[in-house]
């Protein structure tokens, strides 16, 4: 049961999600759930939308000196809404303005550098992973004598691209929705199809702008698994 003041704080990568509201929603209902009970107020929520790669965020400047002027503790979805970068993480402790993460609520401090380290070296294998497969590529086309990436001709290698871009795009949504998948389990609708009525009757589009099925919000699950 939650008690005292909170500033929340909710971060999406790009002005597309941040205009359909589902990775906002998705994190509001997160720290509402928590927060849920108890003596309690929530003091204000901002909401950023900016690259997890970048630490200059105006939005959580103005967060934690409202936390600091109200003595309140600063609250997130997930911890990876704040930053995937250690010395980001390492900084914001320093601070010493209390922030908690729900996915982790009650992660010390030594636990929260870890689990900072880990995302940001995910990030940094999945750049290297990219960086790697597009020189790969690159290097095929010039050893074959073939026109390079990008010409109108329909290469493998750029079909490969075009995969990998789209898959991590289905990636980044499932992680915006499972949030408030679990939050509508939660509520006691279990079964695959109550579920895709429940994203239906949110306003919530599958990843292609569409309606929920069954399948969609199993691949969805089984993705994040």
């Amino acid at each position: 049961m939650s008690s005292g003041r909170f500033v929340a704080y909710y971060r999406v990568s790009t002005q597309e999600q941040g205009r359909s509201g589902l990775g906002l929603e998705a994190q509001r209902d997160a720290v509402m759930r928590h927060l849920n009970g108890g003596a309690w107020t929530l003091d204000a929520e901002f909401v950023e939308i900016e690259s997890g790669k970048r630490s200059d965020r105006p939005k959580l400047a103005e967060a934690i000196k409202l936390c600091r002027k109200r003595k309140a503790t600063l609250i997130i979805a997930k911890l990876d809404r704040l930053s995937r970068n250690v010395a980001f993480i390492a900084n914001l402790m320093e601070s010493r303005v209390n922030f908690l993460a729900v996915d982790n609520p009650n992660a010390n401090p030594l636990h929260i550098h870890i689990l900072a380290a880990v995302a940001q070296h995910e990030r940094e294998m999945i750049s290297t992973r990219t960086k790697a497969a597009l020189a790969a590529a690159k290097e095929r086309r010039r050893r074959d004598n073939l026109p390079p990436l990008g010409n109108r001709t329909n290469l493998p290698e750029a079909r490969a691209l075009a995969n990998a871009a789209r898959s991590a795009k289905a990636d980044q949504h499932a992680a915006n929705v499972l949030p408030v998948i679990q939050q509508i389990q939660s509520t006691g609708a279990t079964t695959l199809r109550a579920i895709a009525g429940a994203l239906n009757a949110r306003g919530i589009k599958t990843p292609r702008g569409g309606e929920w099925h069954a399948k969609q919000v199993q691949l969805v699950m089984q993705r994040q698994a």
